[in-house]
């Protein structure tokens, strides 16, 4: 009964070895990107992205949890500006500090999450004039370490994560072509 015992340790020790190296083979950064093209000028849709107070009307982690503590401190715009969030699960908590910005075309944004797993990613919104539009880039970029990248052999992050980026863009999108309100 031992030596059956030995050998199923010895085959799960070997499987957790061979599924350890293979994560090791994986990059070591990762990036996911999307783009849409926004019938809306560039002017509008930076100020969407760089104050942090209209990122519930497109962001698609704002729904995730109602009762999530924000917190927004530092400039009101552009750099310097803070968003900090403590939510359920599903949110976890983090912050973002929007470090560099180039209205209207650029914004640079630190991002760090706590809960419910340590990361540090950065993030960048690219606007590009394009007709009477503009072409929005989303970027995300950061460290794989070997956690991730043991994750990363079950999950696409890509996939995963580009998915939000399209529900985001898409609310952007939406939020950014209404018609202006008459004053």
């Amino acid at each position: 009964m031992l030596t059956v015992f030995l050998y199923i340790l010895v085959i799960a020790l070997l499987l957790v070895l061979v599924l350890v190296i293979f994560a090791m083979t994986k990059p070591n950064e990762f990036a996911v990107r999307r783009s849409i093209s926004i019938h809306a000028a560039p002017e509008r849709v930076y100020s969407l992205i760089a104050d942090f107070r209209e990122w519930p009307k497109w962001s698609p982690w704002e729904k995730l949890d109602p009762d999530m503590r924000k917190t927004l401190s530092g400039a009101e715009i552009g750099r310097g500006a803070v968003y900090e969030w403590d939510g359920n699960k599903k949110a976890g908590a983090g912050r973002m500090e929007i470090v560099d910005a180039v209205p209207p075309s650029r914004i640079d944004i630190k991002l760090s999450f706590f809960k419910p797993f340590r990361a540090e990613n950065k993030t960048l919104f690219t606007l590009v004039p394009a007709g009477d539009g503009t072409n929005v880039s989303w970027e995300m970029s950061g460290i794989n370490n070997l956690m991730f990248k043991i994750m990363g052999i079950v999950m696409n992050m890509d996939k995963m994560i580009g998915r939000d980026f399209e529900k985001g863009l898409a609310a952007m999108k939406a939020e950014a072509e209404k018609p202006a309100s008459p004053a």
